[in-house]
């Protein structure tokens, strides 16, 4: 369940906490779950990417209403993480690059230690989901292929895309293939099948502009090296993609290649690409890892007591 999609740029609409309140006490009610029943970890979403003070603040709202509204229904502690944070916890790491492809754009996020480095640079992309399954319709109702409703496109991707390893051999090649959805028919796509991925690389395909992905990775590897957080570089060498698009076949071998290509090899070496390890449940099983650790609650949580101290002496998270 999503509060809303806007929650990826932290334009959460005011009243923010009725909002969280009225979000929160449909899960529990759905769930049949008592909020004062246990401890939870709540996934944060990206949003205000700048190490700026203005970001910082903006957060910092986003999270104390998050609390306000979980303590005021008796939460007894509570975990609220970065969503990429969780990302990286699933795929077994606590340092690395967390690759999100989101509704609306991209995020690149440098995690050490389980910590955003904010201050290296998380690189946006406005490249998302949504233009990526966007695209896709396009290239349907070009080659007069109907459709039900932006929901079968976002099937269609979901079932039959990939990433070529190479996009210009890949347009030499027959690459047709079908699909049968219950009560719409069967749907043959062709080279849409990997154009729809390729706009990732190569934007200005969908005629947008900006950076591709392996550029917008390569700039945070690069601002990761120069930064010299650490005594080695290895850290910054994982490189974990998350989101339901990041799951599309042939995604992280290529983004793997790419940046041996645009990177000199004093950066590239020993690089490592890894799929979403749990699809697009990546966020959740992250947040279930943390949970099931011995010294859950614990350290990991904030109590209402805390929280409420906090606050009176105005104190940051």
């Amino acid at each position: 369940m999503k509060l809303s999609d806007e929650q990826e740029f932290g334009n959460i609409e005011s009243p923010m906490y009725s909002r969280l309140r009225h979000f929160f006490a449909t899960i529990y009610g759905r769930m049949h779950v008592k909020a004062s029943a246990q401890p939870i970890v709540v996934s944060l979403p990206l949003c205000h990417y700048d190490d700026t003070e203005s970001a910082k603040a903006s957060r910092r709202q986003l999270k104390d209403a998050i609390y306000t509204a979980l303590f005021d229904m008796n939460v007894p502690a509570v975990c609220a993480i970065n969503q990429a944070t969780l990302a990286l916890y699933a795929a077994r790491r606590t340092s690395g690059i967390v690759v999100n492809i989101g509704f609306h754009v991209t995020s690149v996020v440098p995690i050490l230690h389980g910590k955003v480095m904010r201050m290296v640079g998380v690189e946006v992309m406005g490249m998302g989901a949504l233009k990526v399954t966007g695209f896709l319709r396009e290239q349907m109702q070009q080659n007069n292929i109907s459709f039900g409703s932006l929901y079968t496109v976002r099937t269609l991707k979901e079932r039959l895309c990939y990433v070529a390893a190479d996009y210009d051999a890949e347009l030499c090649k027959d690459t047709r293939a079908s699909l049968e959805l219950p009560g719409e028919g069967c749907f043959t796509l062709s080279k849409e099948r990997f154009k729809t991925g390729e706009v990732l690389f190569q934007p200005r395909i969908a005629g947008v502009r900006g950076m591709g992905l392996q550029q917008a990775v390569a700039l945070c590897m690069d601002h990761c090296h120069a930064a010299e957080l650490t005594g080695e570089d290895a850290w910054f060498k994982t490189i974990v993609l998350s989101g339901g698009t990041a799951c599309l076949p042939g995604l992280a071998e290529r983004l793997e290649k790419e940046l041996h290509g645009v990177l000199p090899p004093s950066i590239s070496n020993g690089i490592r690409v890894i799929s979403p390890p749990y699809g697009v449940d990546s966020a959740w099983f992250g947040a279930k890892l943390i949970g099931n650790l011995s010294t859950f609650p614990g350290s990991w949580c904030v109590t209402k007591k805390q929280f409420r101290r906090k606050s009176r002496f105005n104190l940051a998270w």
